[in-house]
């Protein structure tokens, strides 16, 4: 297979790497902006270089890749279908409705394959959650929590163009929740508070939310965010039935220390630093699960709506927040 990347930074790199160790790949076009970080790619992984995205798009490829800056997905999710090129993208596909909704419309007329890349689904505790939820062994299920904590917060500069808190972080909580419960949200209740650092002002963005989600059924679901969680990365989600509840995350890198004289009384030695490290293993199999769909051996496990559901949800958070109030779903398009 003739793989192409579009985008050589960390998650560009990374998937770059998985890539050149799959055994059915037998060539690696990568491109990025910064033409000397992808020639250093190139170069270190016996890649072929390409000049630009249009360029790499005309080289008979059997697929692409999008690890590039958010702003352009859309356009080049809408190249890739035009040419007939099959397209794994990482999420978001855009970081509004309209956006995201033009370029699916044009995966839909040209009839090509869009995978989207919302990691979690290949954790294998969110795995093991979801196959639990519908053995049916925690009962009904009443209360759901998640919860995503980043150590520390991403450059000043890139907070501007990364849609916010609700769209660029919890989306994946958004998406992990549909994903495990198999329900869709009703109403969100969502608050955000910026008392963190002046950067997150200066942005008109929160360094930590809270999200209070409805769900079919009348299940509860809690999510929270922060940008600013010192004690390392931590993602979990616990999920809670009438029978049984069970807890996806936690584990000896959690950087969760108890006080409960009958706990284990020390810190975790090694927490987890941050996402590349924690998901690693899920990254990698997203996308051997692609370049299997790519080839009709699976379907896909996550097209471009999967994505438009969770924007949604991360929309109506944002207008909650502004408005102070609960955001029914059905107010948004």
């Amino acid at each position: 297979m003739r793989i192409g990347l579009i985008g050589t930074g960390r998650i560009g790199t990374f998937h770059a790497r998985t890539l050149t160790a799959e055994p059915e790949v037998s060539e690696l076009l990568v491109t990025d902006v910064d033409a000397a970080l992808a020639g250093r790619v190139a170069t270190d992984l016996g890649a072929t270089l390409a000049p630009s995205p249009d360029e790499l798009l005309t080289r008979d490829l059997d697929a692409v890749v999008i690890a590039s800056a958010t702003s352009s997905h859309a356009g080049l999710i809408q190249a890739a279908a035009a040419q007939g090129v099959p397209v794994f993208c990482e999420k978001p596909i855009a970081l509004d409705l309209p956006g995201t909704k033009a370029a699916l419309r044009t995966v839909d007329e040209t009839g090509v394959l869009l995978q989207i890349g919302f990691m979690r689904r290949f954790d294998a505790g969110y795995a093991a959650a979801r196959a639990a939820v519908r053995s049916g062994s925690l009962g009904r299920l009443h209360t759901v929590r998640a919860a995503t904590s980043d150590p520390a917060p991403p450059p000043a500069a890139y907070l501007p163009l990364s849609g916010g808190l609700y769209r660029d972080c919890l989306v994946h909580d958004f998406d992990a929740v549909r994903w495990v419960t198999g329900r869709e949200v009703v109403a969100v209740y969502a608050a955000g508070s910026d008392a963190g650092p002046e950067m997150f002002r200066e942005a008109g963005d929160v360094d930590t939310a809270a999200v209070l989600l409805t769900l079919e059924d009348g299940l509860l679901c809690t999510a929270t965010a922060t940008r600013v969680n010192g004690a390392g990365y931590d993602v979990r989600m616990e999920v809670a039935g009438e029978k049984d509840q069970i807890a996806v995350g936690l584990d000896a890198r959690t950087p969760l220390t108890s006080v409960e004289p009958a706990a284990a009384p020390a810190a975790p030695v090694d927490p987890w630093p941050g996402f590349l490290e924690r998901f690693a293993p899920a990254y990698e199999s997203e996308l051997s699960a692609f370049l299997r769909v790519v080839r009709g051996e699976a379907p896909n496990p996550c097209d471009g709506y999967e994505a438009l559901a969770a924007l949604r949800v991360a929309e109506a958070c944002e207008l909650s927040r502004a408005e102070g109030r609960p955001v029914a779903m059905s107010e948004l398009p």
